[in-house]
């Protein structure tokens, strides 16, 4: 072991004992969050309001606080943004991540406290190198760069000495001096508001750097290896970063992209870690990790000391307006689930618009299956990002095909056909299937074995046809996204919907190269 990951390994050891804490005592630590979570909120308006000095359990809080979405909290952040102070936290926030909006607002502003700064969201970056370091002693990764695209902040104009912008933003801005070090690019260039400037000046100041791990949101990270390996004329990133070894990946599923990073970063002993993070919180890591991209992981690590307390509703009853929530230690395997949380940034118990499963309890781990909102119900198929996701892999196996990108909506048909309506595909592909028509029928297959409700609705054609597939021209996601001023950053192309909103301008603003209607299977 080098002298650098002894000194790591010297460093970590209080964490790592911390870690297998809650490992081992899940519920007691869960407890004392919510105690500290209560505390701090009991003279803030909202705990004022809702009486948080009188709620001394789980079943209090979940009694007496409602369920909050953006729109039930956005009058409180308005305030804090407007400079007010213990509105719904402590002191003043002076921080606010900038994310996509709801129905009646472009955008969301997440507010960004100082203690989730420190305690969630800059703790989980050094648990994510620290569990690395514990897994692989002998690694490399510390004495090379670190490289990371973030985004862009603006000021407040509602408040002095308060700011906005993509959450990589927000934390490249607040970082410790001393990860200026080994991080790569530098401020003035990784905050650049205009995404293909900020393209060029990365490549140009980075292909000739040791960079030891790459950390983003595959969509991105890939665009920009792909940009070096133009400006380099290389033909895989091991021949610009021969030293590269971690690729920590999140926001997006991995599947649509493990291929082409495979053939991209030709090395055995990559090792790619996932983690789950969002503008309201840090919630999980791979803590199990393989350098085969190809192997299914063992769930993300649900890290229960980050100042956020988690509970749980059942998809399906939350679909059907049931808001009764479940504590962490009533959760099971393989269910559904939607995640609310209440963090250290004034969060009360809120629907994140995440849904997860449980692969494990002991200890807790979890896998992200979608979103609450983003899902197709349109025929009662109840097929969700997981079940998209599973059967493109199933399909592009036997097809031999990559994917870059996709989404997925509903078609109606008209009354002269004997179904009702299809799913339409709408992809983009890295490698392109050897035959489309297997392909579709392969994935139709797949999520007919996955999801009973997706093949009730196909039997007979009775409900749902053969889904429909169109193959848009190379760059065709990239350019709308480029539209919707919506590149780089924490921005993601929308995967399933139950309208036509993204499909219809993809289709209206894109080339197609390929498509396959009303296929009789």
């Amino acid at each position: 072991m080098s002298l650098i990951n002894s000194i790591v390994s010297l460093i970590n050891y209080s964490r790592l004992t911390e870690i297998d804490y809650f490992r081992k005592h899940p519920f007691e630590v869960q407890e004392n969050v919510l105690k500290s979570l209560l505390e701090n909120g009991v003279f803030t308006e909202i705990g004022k309001k809702h009486n948080l000095n009188e709620i001394k359990s789980g079943i209090d809080f979940s009694n007496k606080m409602p369920l909050h979405d953006y729109e039930s909290l956005k009058s409180y952040i308005e305030k804090i943004m407007h400079g007010e102070e213990n509105v719904l936290w402590p002191g003043k926030i002076k921080w606010f991540s900038k994310s996509s909006g709801t129905t009646s607002d472009r955008s969301k502003f997440i507010p960004i406290s100082k203690e989730s700064l420190e305690d969630c969201h800059f703790r989980s970056g050094k648990d994510i190198f620290m569990l690395y370091a514990d897994r692989y002693p002998e690694s490399k990764v510390f004495i090379g760069k670190s490289l990371a695209i973030g985004g862009s902040t603006d000021i407040n104009i509602n408040s002095e000495d308060s700011y906005y912008g993509d959450l990589s933003a927000v934390l490249i801005k607040n970082m410790p001096f001393w990860t200026y070090f080994n991080r790569i690019p530098k401020n003035d260039i990784a905050l650049i508001e205009d995404w293909n400037i900020k393209l060029e000046k990365i490549v140009e100041t980075t292909y000739n750097k040791n960079v030891t791990n790459i950390v983003g949101i595959p969509t991105w990270l890939l665009v920009l290896i792909k940009k070096i390996l133009s400006y380099t004329e290389k033909n895989n990133i091991l021949e610009v970063w021969p030293n590269l070894e971690l690729f920590v990946h999140g926001a997006v599923s991995f599947t649509p992209y493990r291929d082409t990073f495979r053939n991209l970063i030709p090395n055995p002993s990559m090792i790619y870690m996932e983690t789950y993070n969002a503008s309201e919180g840090f919630f999980a890591i791979q803590d199990e990790t393989a350098s085969n991209p190809l192997l299914n992981n063992e769930g993300l690590l649900l890290m229960l000391d980050y100042g956020i307390y988690y509970e749980f509703i059942e998809l399906s009853d939350y679909l059907a307006g049931n808001t009764n929530t479940i504590p962490l230690e009533a959760v099971n395997c393989d269910v559904n689930y939607a995640m609310i949380i209440t963090t250290n940034a004034g969060l009360w118990r809120y629907v994140i618009g995440d849904t997860v499963s449980f692969v494990s309890k002991n200890p807790y781990k979890i896998k992200i299956t979608g979103r609450t909102k983003h899902f197709i119900n349109a025929f009662g198929e109840e097929v969700i990002i997981d079940n998209a996701q599973v059967a493109i892999d199933y399909a592009c196996k036997i097809t031999n095909a990559q994917v870059r990108e996709f989404t997925v909506a509903t078609i109606f048909y008209p009354q002269n056909f004997s179904s009702e309506g299809a799913h339409q595909w709408l992809f983009e592909f890295e490698q392109k299937p050897n035959d489309l028509k297997v392909f579709i029928q392969n994935l139709d297959t797949k999520l007919k074995m996955i999801n009973s409700d997706y093949d009730a609705k196909r039997f007979n054609n009775l409900a749902l046809a053969m889904p429909e597939i169109f193959v848009l021209e190379d760059g065709s996601f990239y350019s709308w996204m480029e539209r919707k001023g919506k590149l780089g950053g924490q921005h993601k192309v929308p995967r399933l919907s139950n309208t036509r909103e993204y499909v219809d301008d993809l289709l209206k603003n894109s080339k197609i190269i390929a498509k396959i209607e009303n296929l009789k299977f």
